[in-house]
């Protein structure tokens, strides 16, 4: 295959539809798959508010914002709209078991030349790829949050990925303006196995009352000169996903450094995600 030029994302929640809105301002025809047709018209909407905020910014034209939703398909099953696809990115929960039919289905329905790829933030890759007949052609395409500003883009190569399907995908990556970095398959990968213990640490230091959730995060801005704070941008993550990410290091290095905190836990279990809720270690009832 000698370029990228039909993509698929599989997924239209936040992560979903930052991919899909950074490849139609690119020039790419983009096909963004969800089983909820209400989750594809929230996400076309949010697609569309954050384009209309880039013309505010003088960033995009009007003409240019209408020509990158005109390149937006939605599909409501996945062999559908994977059926003609150069790239498919899978943007789904992370969840490992969720992750792993997905990939067998788009395995199933995708070209045989398509590339897959998964923008999970720790699982491995190479086990994703075990569950496909191409795992040569599958890849980590780890995104930042929010999408269309963070210029990060981490690439994961499974055992099996080949240096041609590396090569595309880093190629494709840098024609959306994005920065590559390169990381080996191991769990979370680089960005995560980073940022969650420090996440994570902060949790403890909440938990055992060393200081308030403010003069945590006003000493990782300020101290440490973070444009946000551990907590608050826990908040953002989702404290769902972190516990999730914190798991899977856990488990895959065996090492309790990587032990969850009880008050995480407890958040989680008690329905208190962020921002996405509402409420996490902040509150956003007003926001």
């Amino acid at each position: 295959m000698a370029e990228i030029r039909k993509v698929a994302v599989v997924g239209a929640g936040t992560m979903g539809n930052g991919i899909v809105h950074v490849f139609a301002q690119n020039g790419y025809d983009v096909t963004m798959i969800d089983v909820s047709a209400h989750a594809l018209e929230a996400a076309r909407r949010t697609i569309t508010g954050n384009l209309d905020r880039q013309i505010k910014k003088g960033a995009l034209s009007e003409a240019d914002r209408d020509a990158a939703l005109g390149r937006i398909a939605t599909a409501t099953e996945l062999a559908e709209g994977v059926k003609d696809a150069d790239l498919v990115v899978e943007a789904a929960t992370e969840n490992t078991d969720l992750k792993f039919r997905i990939f067998e289905q788009i395995d199933a329905a995708a070209p045989a030349h398509a590339i897959l790829a998964s923008n999970t933030s720790s699982i491995s890759i190479t086990e994703i790829a075990a569950r496909t007949k191409r795992p040569e052609k599958v890849i980590g395409m780890h995104f930042m949050n929010p999408v269309p500003v963070m210029k990060l883009v981490e690439i994961i190569r499974g055992l099996a990925t080949s240096d041609e399907t590396t090569r595309l995908v880093v190629e494709t990556s840098e024609k959306l303006g994005k920065t590559v970095a390169e990381a080996q398959d191991y769990p979370g990968f680089v960005a995560n196995r980073i940022l969650m213990p420090m996440i994570n640490e902060a949790v403890f230091c909440l938990m055992e009352g060393v200081a308030t959730r403010e003069a945590i995060d006003t000493v990782m801005k300020l101290g440490m000169n973070h444009p946000m704070g551990p907590l608050a941008l826990a908040d953002l993550i989702g404290l769902d996903t972190c516990l999730a990410i914190l798991e899977v290091l856990h488990r895959g290095l065996g090492d309790d450094k990587y032990r969850p905190c009880p008050l995480l836990r407890k958040y989680v279990a008690s329905g208190k995600l962020g921002r996405k809720t509402g409420e996490g270690f902040y509150s956003y009832a007003a926001a």
